[in-house]
């Protein structure tokens, strides 16, 4: 189901990853029609480059 305007869809995309401190995490989707309206996700790789450059660490 869509997180924006609960269109239930067959071709979700996920547009949030929600993690929690206890318990699995889940996913956050949106039909295709509304998923432009949500920022991509980041990459997990580009995350970890940006920690070390702040931290002054070499890559």
């Amino acid at each position: 189901m869509c997180v924006r305007c609960a269109w239930v869809t067959d071709e979700a995309v996920v547009v949030s990853e929600v993690h929690q401190n206890s318990g699995p995490g889940f996913n956050v989707y949106a039909c295709a029609g509304c998923a432009p309206y949500f920022p991509p996700l980041p990459d997990v790789l580009d995350l970890l480059a940006a920690r070390r450059r702040c931290r002054g660490g070499a890559e």
